[in-house]
């Protein structure tokens, strides 16, 4: 496919500089104390997600959404 004939040329990637290492980026992520869960919705389902990166399947009842929270806090 050809490019738009009135189309700005494009810079090629090599060009470009790499990002900084930011001096948050350099120390090792700390994982969480504990678990906090908590729920959120997509659509018209509800899942639970914890700080840890569990996450429960999609339900559409938000009670069976924080029962699947209690139960992985729980366990």
């Amino acid at each position: 496919m050809d490019p738009h004939p009135k189309a700005p040329p494009t810079v090629p990637l090599a060009t470009l500089p790499l990002p900084r290492a930011d001096a948050r980026s350099e120390r090792p992520a700390q994982p969480p104390a504990g678990h906090s869960t908590s729920t959120t919705e997509r659509g018209s389902f509800c899942l639970a997600l914890c700080t840890c990166g569990w996450r429960g399947p999609a339900r559409r009842s938000r009670d069976l959404a924080r029962k699947d929270a209690t139960l992985h806090t729980a366990g």
